[in-house]
């Protein structure tokens, strides 16, 4: 998921949660502004921290995951080919 999906993806939660912007802002500590402009994908020098505070207010949790097509192709896969 890049940055302007998880954008939408916390206004989805948002809205499917019936949180006003500035509800969820308040909650984050950061303007409704700000917020409006992360869910339109434009973080600027938002910090990861701060996204994290959103996501956890919304009742979820940032996770890592293996990007499909990353890196140099294991053994496996080239046995594939």
């Amino acid at each position: 998921m890049n940055l302007p999906e998880i954008g939408i993806k916390i206004k989805t939660l948002r809205k499917e949660q019936r949180i006003t912007q500035e509800t969820l802002a308040s909650l984050s500590g950061i303007s409704r502004v700000t917020l409006g402009k992360i869910e339109k994908g434009h973080f600027g020098s938002v910090s990861l921290k701060t996204v994290d505070i959103i996501i956890n207010a919304l009742g979820y949790e940032i996770d890592i995951k293996m990007k499909n097509g990353f890196g140099l192709p294991v053994l496996e896969q080239i046995n594939q080919l």
